[in-house]
């Protein structure tokens, strides 16, 4: 694989998530996993479907516009290009996907999982100053950014805060959003209120926008 998706081990541990709009926290144990050092670029993302569906053009910039329905496509194209099981067994119609959880390649990161690695080992709002660790609504100049530019977490994971806005595994609240799923990490145009490690985002699993786009990660092997 190319840099820009090189894989970092990611260290088990516990993450308390929290919600601002039922005031709600609980903590959740995430076990030991691989996660990208970066997004997908439009570079890999062309390389594996052969589409560029991002509005910005560049090989070393996140792609956009992608649903996560494209992510999760993606991740089990890139899984079978490479040799390793698909992770998500996708219906013919809907708006779904099934998760195996034995398989060993790609796919999203759980919410958990993305503000486990996100943290660090820190426990403030984000894992440094935020000019020096994310493009944001007061830095970014209006646009994305290539990835890599900003310093990386403790862990060696860039762009987890700020550029674009990553889709996560988990459904936000099916019992009152339905199949919405979850978006984390704030984007190039987000309010420095919008890049931090708690924050929670939602969207509709075909939704795609010049904001939002995800990195893969892999569970070990059994």
């Amino acid at each position: 694989m190319s840099t820009e998706s090189k894989m970092i081990s990611v260290p088990g541990g516990q993450v308390t998530l929290s919600d601002r709009r039922t005031q709600r926290s609980w903590p959740v144990e995430v076990a030991a996993h691989e996660l990208a050092a970066f997004p997908v670029t439009q570079e890999l993302y062309a390389q594996v479907t052969g589409e560029r569906p991002s509005t910005a053009h560049g090989d070393r910039l996140p792609v956009e516009g992608v649903s996560w329905l494209d992510a999760v496509r993606f991740c089990n194209a890139l899984s079978l290009r490479e040799g390793l099981a698909p992770a998500y067994r996708l219906p013919a119609d809907g708006e779904g996907a099934e998760w195996d959880v034995s398989a060993d390649g790609y796919r999203l990161p759980t919410e958990a999982e993305w503000e486990h690695a996100c943290r660090a080992g820190t426990a403030g709002a984000r894992y440094g100053p935020l000019d020096e660790i994310a493009w944001h609504g007061g830095n970014g100049s209006g646009r994305i950014h290539e990835v890599g530019g900003k310093q990386a977490n403790a862990w060696g994971l860039h762009d987890m805060l700020g550029n674009v806005w990553e889709w996560c595994w988990d459904l936000y609240d099916p019992e009152v959003y339905g199949t919405y799923r979850l978006l984390r990490g704030g984007g190039w145009f987000d309010e420095h209120w919008s890049c931090r490690a708690s924050v929670r985002r939602r969207s509709h699993p075909t939704f795609r926008i010049d904001d939002v786009g995800f990195r893969v990660a892999r569970s070990p092997a059994a």
